[in-house]
């Protein structure tokens, strides 16, 4: 199992937009390089991407929740 982490501190966005889907859903699959959500910090938007690839990926924290900097995203069988 391997673990995606917050770059930065920020809010957690699971989707580009609240009309839209989330990036991805809990037991999707996951490729390296696939955005799995945004950090959001001042207004700046920034791109999470899988750094691993796997069957099954589960989401740690909300929509929209605040996170720190290290703080585990989702995990990744």
């Amino acid at each position: 199992m391997a673990q995606i982490h917050s770059p930065l501190p920020g809010t957690f966005y699971r989707s580009s937009s609240p009309d839209k889907p989330p990036f991805k859903a809990d037991g999707d699959a996951v490729a390296v390089g696939d955005v799995i959500g945004l950090i959001e910090v001042m207004k700046s938007f920034h791109e999470i991407r899988s750094e691993v690839a796997g069957a099954n990926i589960r989401f740690e924290c909300d929509n929209e929740e605040p996170v720190m900097a290290g703080a585990v995203l989702a995990q990744v069988d």
